[in-house]
């Protein structure tokens, strides 16, 4: 005989909204460490229907990680044999707090050896981002379940059936309406928007002025004598410079003509200039001054 091939379809996942906010609650219950339970219900065709749960007491918490202790199996067994005798496990549960939502190596571990029935499912919740799913077996692979019901067993109110009266008016009287209190609402005349807006303006204006008079530099021209540095008054815009009634102009210094002894000698008072000494005459091949009377 050929080995039958295990399904690879996903399982149809039903569950209870009451057990979902139980498992929400008890994740919550304690934000740092995680913390588990298994899924109670009964498996239908090809899919699981979940209607309560049992809280894994004395589960052994690493931070990380949670493992079911023989203390907590004997907890769940006692509250299943008591509470829902006709029922099975289906599944567990577990948080992943900060962590999101995946199986871990361990949580794989946990799965294969406790819960590997082909319906059984795995779910796992995030108190921290609020983010939950549920993980189950496609042949011999873990694959997260794309398609969860939920259901809520207080029921609802159908449509149509609330007993209020239908509103009056469909949703182009109403706009009408709409159009026509906006034409008849009372605003300020237009010629009070006209004054405002030009107040508005010059009050810019004004504004302005007065930072550019306070905060730019501004340049001032003085009329000033050159020699005596005395100032006459301010010279403005457009006008010329003021001519004072008498301007004192400074003369040159007397200029004398140079010696024409470039080397002048200092005098001294009370001696007689002397004459130059005249040059000797010269002499003949002889030897005899010329100048000398001839006996």
């Amino acid at each position: 005989m050929a080995k039958r091939k295990p399904d690879q379809r996903q399982p149809r996942v039903n569950i209870e909204g009451e057990v979902l906010r139980q498992i929400r609650q008890h994740a919550r219950s304690n934000s740092k460490t995680e913390v588990c339970g298994v899924l109670i219900g009964e498996e239908n065709g090809n899919g699981v229907s979940i209607s309560a749960r049992i809280p894994g007491l004395n589960a052994a918490q690493a931070g990380t990680y949670v493992t079911f202790t023989q203390d907590t199996w004997e907890h769940i067994y006692k509250i299943k044999d008591k509470e829902y005798p006709d029922e099975r496990i289906v599944g567990w549960y577990h948080s992943h707090p900060g962590f999101g939502v995946f199986l871990s190596d361990h949580d794989t571990f946990i799965h294969k050896n406790f819960f590997s029935s082909a319906l059984q499912v795995a779910w796992v919740y995030d108190p921290h981002s609020d983010e939950e799913g549920c993980f189950g077996w496609a042949g011999e692979r873990l694959e997260r379940v794309s398609e969860i019901h939920v259901k809520d067993d207080k029921g609802g109110e159908e449509a149509g059936e609330t007993g209020k009266p239908e509103p009056v008016g469909s949703i182009d009287e109403n706009e009408e309406i709409a159009e026509t209190d906006r034409e008849t609402e009372v605003g300020p005349p237009v010629w009070l928007k006209w004054m405002l807006a030009v107040m508005s303006h010059v009050l810019v204006f004004v504004v302005g002025f007065v930072i550019a008079y306070l905060f730019f530099p501004q340049i001032r021209f003085f009329a000033v004598d050159p020699y005596t540095h005395r100032i006459f008054g301010e010279i403005k815009r457009g006008e010329l410079a003021p001519v004072p009634d008498s301007v004192s102009e400074p003369r040159p210094p007397d200029l004398q003509p140079p010696s024409s002894d470039r080397n002048p000698k200092p005098s001294v008072p009370g001696s007689t200039p002397q004459p130059a000494p005249k040059a000797p005459a010269p002499k003949t091949d002889s030897g005899k001054d010329q100048n000398a009377p001839r006996k």
